[in-house]
């Protein structure tokens, strides 16, 4: 073996028809040099590894890029290294390993930065609210883009739980528990939804305390004095809400269900409205039959040719301005209440007919809601003698008086007594609207009848 030199290295090549050519240097055992067929040459090191007895060789590097010296100096430090009973090679691929392990979190890393809350909720409303109730889909979009909006353009594994109670907070604070309360089912579902997907790790609006005061359980309802002043100032409004809210009312059927409302929907003779399940908010197919009061206003809607819904300016979509509805209404309401006041004060007003209650209308003030129809119906209806499962089936509950096993086998709808229940509830607002007191004759399904007043 010779002294390793430059001029040595130079004149070294592979010899015969061999492929390669490797020796060793006799100044440092365990340097060596290997020439191919190809020109190049490189130098290694080699020793034996002391648990198995296999010889190991490393490269070093190529002669020219470095120098026989620099060769000797690392492979001393390679055995060195051996010496003291540490494995280069394994050494050097945990040191790949961990290399690779940070390129990937890095990688990880730029790509959270790249998905932020915005697109978080983007891709949430793409790919799951598309499938969720129109309303419910855009209220809960928009209510966390406002709710969040200075962390939109944050890494959305970046909302921490601090963030998401102090925003919260900040709301309920501001007197809008309930909207904090929605806000914060509406992120954790979106988070939740994320988390499943393993786009994210952590939900960090999961396990936050219930907001007080943030699901209040909603009890009112409309004396007959609000419903006639509901159904007069209605009458005011015109196209499309003076017809709509009167037929809310009647039916006792949700807002969108009604305002969303087809022809196609209707029978021939409009006695009956089928509202498919794909609409309805428990996707069960549900069928309300159409009192005389119900049916009129609907053949005293326009209906252009070509256009299935049965509420609509434009054709295409159903009304969606429920909050000025509502204003415009009150306002009637106002303007009812003001004239009544002013003809009692004179009192030349010449009553309609002796009513039940108080002749003073109702306050506008009081806060009642459209959702409120619903509970007004039902109660009214228990009180004239209509089961409860007769109002669980017309409102389309999926859960009521009949659950559990019972549920199971009891899968009657009372068409009948439904029937005869709007009926009776449509004879009922039509004479809170006339400000009738007498009483309204109540048949029920035993044949015997009861008065109402």
């Amino acid at each position: 073996m010779p002294k390793l030199t430059d001029r040595f290295i130079a004149t070294f090549k592979p010899e015969g028809a061999a492929k390669d050519r490797l020796t060793f240097d006799t100044e440092c055992k365990g340097l060596g040099v290997r020439a191919t067929v190809a020109g190049s040459k490189g130098f290694i090191v080699q020793w034996n590894d002391a648990a198995t007895g296999r010889k190991v060789r490393e490269p070093l590097g190529a002669w020219g890029s470095i120098t026989v010296e620099q060769a000797r100096a690392a492979a001393r430090a390679r055995l060195g290294r051996v010496a003291q009973g540490i494995n280069p090679a394994a050494e050097r691929a945990a040191a790949r390993a961990a290399d690779e392990a940070r390129r990937a979190a890095q990688a990880v890393a730029k790509e959270e930065a790249r998905f932020t809350l915005d697109a978080l909720i983007a891709d949430w409303a793409r790919l799951h609210l598309a499938g969720k109730r129109a309303r419910y889909s855009a209220e809960a979009e928009r209510a966390l883009r406002v709710a969040f909006k200075a962390h939109l353009d944050r890494p959305a594994a970046a909302l921490t739980h601090a963030a998401v109670i102090a925003v919260l907070d900040a709301l309920a604070g501001a007197g809008k528990a309930s909207m904090a309360s929605r806000t914060m089912a509406y992120g954790r579902a979106c988070y939740g939804w994320a988390v499943k997907r393993r786009r994210l790790s952590l939900n960090p609006f999961a396990g936050l305390p219930v907001i007080q005061g943030g699901n209040p359980t909603r009890d009112r309802v409309l004396t007959d004095t609000e419903i006639g002043a509901v159904w007069r100032a209605a009458g005011t409004l015109g196209l499309p809400f003076g017809p709509l809210v009167k037929l809310l009312m009647l039916t006792a059927q949700r807002r969108e269900e009604v305002a969303a409302m087809r022809w196609s929907e209707l029978s021939a003779d409009l006695g009956t409205w089928t509202l498919p399940p794909a609409r309805a908010k428990n996707g069960k197919a549900h069928i309300v039959h159409l009192a005389e009061p119900a049916r009129a206003i609907l053949t005293s809607v326009p209906r252009f040719a070509g256009r299935d819904l049965v509420f609509s300016t434009t054709g295409s979509t159903a009304p969606t301005g429920f909050s000025k509805a509502k204003l415009a209404l009150d306002a009637a309401m106002a303007k009812d209440t003001a004239e009544e006041a002013v003809s009692l004060a004179q009192n030349t007003k010449t009553p309609r007919k002796a009513k039940t209650q108080s002749p003073t209308k109702a306050d506008p003030s009081l806060g009642w809601r459209f959702h409120d129809f619903r509970r007004t119906a039902v109660t009214w209806l228990a009180g004239a003698g209509f089961p409860p499962h007769v109002a669980d089936r017309l409102l389309n509950h999926v859960t009521g008086t009949i659950h559990g096993v019972a549920a199971i086998y009891q899968r009657g709808e009372f068409l009948g007594e439904r029937k005869a229940a709007l009926n009776a509830w449509a004879e009922h607002v039509l004479r809170c609207g006339d400000g009738l007191t007498q009483a309204v004759n109540v048949v029920s399904l035993d044949g015997s009848v009861a008065q109402m007043s």
